[in-house]
């Protein structure tokens, strides 16, 4: 057996514009279906709302990174000043905080963007061995591509006709691979 036998397949179908694709979108999720994804070469306005996909939670990502950022700055500084290194600087006191704003500030503005474009990579399952799935060569250039994961159940031949309906140039069913 070969490995692409057990590979999930996909209908893809494809549109010239843009407003054609966000109208398929919202016909398919009326229609009950979830839509797996959409390739387009460009940010298209409103197609986030169109697919249902919910706001993103990378900001608490990057809230924790600058929060463990500002706490492991201030109790390292703190620990080092008070009680591994305490040195008498000009009668101040061991515990200055104030001395440790610049330090603290910069530790905490360095671990909340690595805790950000940690979590995006995670999330966007961007790793180095990962190789990313192919619809189509003119996605990138000038089409638009709206997938639904085929499940016998789910699908009748009505599907075609309505993508058909809203505007696809073609659809079809293939298994998109690595």
């Amino acid at each position: 057996m070969s490995e692409n036998a057990f590979a999930p397949e996909f209908l893809v179908a494809m549109f010239d514009d843009q407003r054609r694709l966000v109208g398929a979108v919202n016909a398919v999720r009326a229609r009950g279906l979830r839509v797996h994804d959409v390739y387009a070469p460009y940010p298209v306005h409103r197609l986030d709302e169109a697919m249902g996909i919910r706001r993103s939670r990378l900001p608490l990502a990057t809230l924790a990174g600058g929060v463990l950022g500002l706490v492991s700055a201030l109790a390292f500084e703190l620990y080092v000043s008070v009680y591994d290194w305490p040195l008498n600087v000009g009668g101040k006191p061991d515990n200055s905080m104030l001395a440790f704003i610049p330090v603290a500030f910069e530790l905490t503005i360095l671990s909340a963007g690595l805790a950000t474009v940690a979590a995006l990579l995670l999330r966007c399952r961007l790793f180095p061995t990962i190789r990313p799935r192919v619809v189509g060569r003119s996605v990138t250039d000038d089409q638009f591509a709206l997938v639904l994961r085929w499940r016998h159940t789910a699908f009748d031949p009505q599907v075609e006709r309505l993508l058909y309906e809203h505007g696809a140039r073609d659809v079809s069913r293939k298994a998109i691979e690595r």
